[in-house]
């Protein structure tokens, strides 16, 4: 765990960065953190494509001084209870793909080795020490995400196919 020791209690903006009690979670907190994120993903998948999108970006832009906040408090700039940015990258991850528990989990697992491999943008990102690289390094991961989500869609379409009963893979994507 990355975390320094704070001087007071957490402020709203540090329970908002963990993402409520997921951030505190003893193993893997980018994990249930991401975890946290699929509740929002079915209530946001509700909406709209363009009231999803501006409520991602609207979280992204929350997520940015509350991930700075809460380095600030734990003195450590990416600390392990901030979690925001899992939950916004998951959003980014699934923004174009319709609800279903086949397509979250997927999503899931996809963001959640996206994540952990950083692939470039994402890496670079993740060398900028400050909420917004904290925040934009997930941002990328999640656009990598989706696209391996896509292929994964797609390259299960042509080999398991479509008739029958629908599968997750077989869903349109939200347009």
């Amino acid at each position: 765990m990355k975390k320094g020791r704070p001087d007071g209690p957490p402020t709203p903006w540090v329970i908002l960065a963990a993402w409520g009690p997921c951030g505190y979670s003893p193993w893997a907190p980018g994990t249930a953190g991401t975890l946290g994120a699929i509740p929002l993903f079915w209530a946001l998948r509700q909406l709209p494509l363009a009231a999803y999108l501006a409520a991602t970006l609207a979280l992204l832009l929350i997520a940015i001084p509350a991930a700075t906040r809460a380095g600030a408090y734990w003195k450590v700039v990416d600390a392990s209870p901030i979690v925001i940015d899992e939950v916004v990258g998951y959003l980014v991850t699934m923004a174009l793909f319709p609800w279903s528990w086949g397509t979250a989990l997927a999503g899931f697992v996809l963001f959640r080795i996206a994540d952990v491999m950083k692939p470039w943008p994402a890496s670079a990102l993740d060398r900028v020490k400050s909420g917004y690289g904290v925040v934009l390094d997930d941002v990328a991961a999640g656009v990598w995400a989706a696209l391996a989500l896509a292929f994964l869609q797609l390259g299960l379409g042509l080999l398991l196919g479509c008739t029958g009963d629908i599968h997750w893979w077989c869903m349109e994507l939200t347009p």
